[in-house]
């Protein structure tokens, strides 16, 4: 039985998508063949629900199509109201931030103490500094409290900043790497980890080069190599985290682990100062939780948007709409999108990152695991400091052939996301084994390279009672932290099926059901409604339309965020010195009309069909061939000049 759990939940998305398919079509054709027939069903008209059901045509199972498209429609009428309250939030959050002095402060207590702080490379990675907690419960972040009298805490916190890639372009790396140098923190608090590919040509070259150039401008800069010989391990972001986590871990002693905060961002992310300083500030407001909280952020694609096409640039902006849609004021389910941090001790807990094909949306994976290890207690709270992304290119062209170029790159792009449905199984698999563990609160792990390194000496000894933490502190138990989990937090469990649902099966059962309905309605026109359903579509209908009015109305707030952070990045960029050539892709409204227009296209097009395709090819595989997508880069006419000149 359990093996054939396991076989459903990873086609879990495959069998809903048949089940629908298949009750429509037996409504459907049930429907016709009883108006085909001629059945006078018209004294039916006010019959009873259990009459109705009995009579000739589809009966309850009718009932049952047309009730759950009338859920499916809600659940389409209510996202988009939950994203555009999360932007209107997260935008009027951001206009305070950014009049507020306290990241100021911690930038300026940098800079006056930048002279006389030391240096590190790629040897001095273990840092001897001491940090430590204290209690108290979390809530909404205070920025002002923060002023220069906390320097000195800050300086505990260390930033270890995991850069995967794979076949990824110098210029990239380059200028995601100038960017993080132009931070007043780096030096003092940024150790940098390239995590590289052993299947690429020449990556350690690569990597070589790129410390080499940046090795003074950061606390630290050194790279790992993922082996491309591992078993069971799939190519991509998760299984580069991943390698590069287990490398890092070694760096840090115990009494540092707690203050050591693991970000990973994508080649191609652009992060503000900002960013830190706010990362830095809520670690250490909340010092209860701050060992079990994650971290995500709001994306924005500000950089090469202008030039791409329509159709692409929107696919991007409702992507981030999901992403964002979660993380306004007071949500409890706050799922990451490309960039989030994770302190290390978390990442102790639950293992690090997982490497296998299933893992493939590593940044929602992360999430599911880190949630179900704290039994849905998980804390996640929004780094108020949008990140930087470009837009997919294309391999080039001009006309109809650069627009099928860009267009069929960001169709790579969307199947490779909706692949990720694999993680709504992956849920259901830790939701069976948290009720089934649900009585055994204790827990105890060791630091994460130690598990992974030595497999075969992971014993944690069983203790309990007064002696326990002497028994553990001694000898070789000394590494090993113990912790006793709350009960498990159903509700969050229930938001977080419902989010699931949402971002996995959502588009396509909205799709199947859309085209089902229309077609229902056309073979019963004429037979009386016998089940009184008529009232049920019409509904239907009106959420539909609401629903993209609501998208449109998202569209529109989209601008004020867009022009705001779009702006700020530009003239940060240009306090760094790091503008000259950089992309920045501004938005006016009577420019972008045709975006608006583009919303219909979209769903179907980089939704419903590639994750049609992805629970259709998940019943034969679950592998999926990691491809890079292209990214507009500042440095990549100066290389090309360069080459020309040789």
């Amino acid at each position: 039985m359990e093996a054939l759990f396991n076989w459903c939940t990873r086609r879990a998305g495959g069998l809903a998508m048949i089940s629908t398919i298949f009750l429509s079509y037996w409504v459907i054709s049930k429907e016709a063949a009883s108006s085909g027939y001629g059945y006078n069903l018209m004294h039916l008209h006010h019959s009873t629900p259990t009459a109705a059901a009995s009579s000739g045509s589809g009966g309850w199972w009718t009932l049952g199509f047309a009730y759950y498209c009338l859920f499916i429609h809600i659940l389409v009428f209510l996202f988009p109201i939950r994203a555009c309250w999360s932007i209107f939030d997260i935008t009027r959050t951001l206009k305070k931030t950014a009049r507020s002095k306290a990241l100021r402060d911690i930038k300026l207590s940098h800079r006056r103490r930048g002279s006389s702080t030391s240096l590190s490379s790629s040897e001095t990675l273990t840092s001897s500094r001491d940090g430590s907690t204290t209690s108290s419960e979390a809530g909404d972040l205070e920025i002002e409290q923060y002023t220069d009298g906390d320097s000195l805490a800050i300086d505990n916190v260390v930033h270890a900043i995991i850069i995967p890639n794979y076949k990824e372009e110098v210029d990239t790396l380059r200028e995601t790497l100038d960017v993080l140098a132009s931070h007043p923190q780096a030096r003092h608090s940024y150790d940098i980890y390239l995590g590289m590919e052993q299947r690429e040509h020449n990556a350690e070259l690569k990597a070589m080069n790129l410390i080499q150039e940046f090795v003074k401008k950061f606390r630290s800069i050194d790279f790992t190599l993922h082996p491309s010989d591992i078993p069971g391990e799939a190519p991509g972001k998760g299984s580069n985290c991943a390698w590069a986590a287990r490398k890092l871990s070694e760096r840090y002693s115990m009494a540092q682990r707690k203050d050591v905060i693991i970000t990973g961002i994508d080649a191609d992310s652009h992060l503000s100062s900002n960013f830190f300083a706010l990362l830095t500030s809520m670690h250490l407001a909340h010092p209860e939780t701050a060992p079990t909280t994650l971290y995500s952020a709001p994306i924005i694609f500000d950089r090469n948007a202008h030039s791409v096409p329509a159709i692409v640039r929107v696919a991007d902006i409702l992507w981030s709409a999901a992403g964002m849609s979660g993380l306004y004021r007071g949500s409890s389910i706050a799922p990451p999108t490309s960039v989030y941090s994770v302190p290390l001790v978390l990442v102790d807990r639950v293992g690090g990152w997982d490497s296998d094909s299933e893992a493939i949306g590593e940044d929602l994976h992360m999430f599911l695991k880190c949630f179900f290890a704290m039994n849905g207690n998980l804390t996640t709270r929004t780094v108020l400091s949008p990140v930087s992304q470009s837009n997919v290119n294309g391999d080039g062209g001009s006309g109809v052939y650069g627009l099928y170029n860009d267009m069929r790159a960001r169709y790579k792009q969307a199947l490779r996301h909706m692949w990720g449905c694999l993680d709504s199984g992956y849920a259901m698999r830790k939701g069976w084994e948290l009720w089934k563990e649900r009585k055994h609160t204790s827990r105890a792990y060791r630091p994460l390279h130690v598990t992974l390194n030595n497999p075969s000496d992971t014993y944690i000894p069983e203790v309990d009672g007064l002696n326990a933490e002497q028994t553990l502190e001694s000898g070789i138990f000394s590494d090993v932290t113990t912790d006793t989990l709350k009960d498990i937090n159903w509700m969050r469990l229930l938001i977080l099926v419902h989010r699931m649902f949402e971002a996995h099966f959502l588009p396509v059962q909205m799709t199947i059901l859309v085209i089902a309905s229309t077609l229902y309605i056309w073979v019963a026109e004429g037979n009386g409604d016998p089940q009184n359903l008529t009232l049920i579509f019409t509904v239907c209908n009106v959420l539909r339309t609401a629903g993209f009015m609501e998208i449109a109305l998202y569209m529109f707030l989209y601008e004020g965020f867009h022009k705001l952070m779009a702006t700020q990045r530009e003239k940060e960029m240009n306090d760094a010195g790091l503008a000259k050539g950089m992309c920045f892709s501004h938005r006016e409204l009577k420019k972008n009309f045709i975006d608006y227009v583009m919303v219909p296209l979209v769903a179907p097009l980089y939704g419903a069909i590639p994750g049609a395709q992805a629970q259709l090819f998940q019943f034969w595989t679950q592998d999926l061939v990691y491809t890079v997508s292209k990214k507009v880069t500042r440095q990549r006419s100066k290389s090309l000049s360069a080459d020309a000149m040789v």
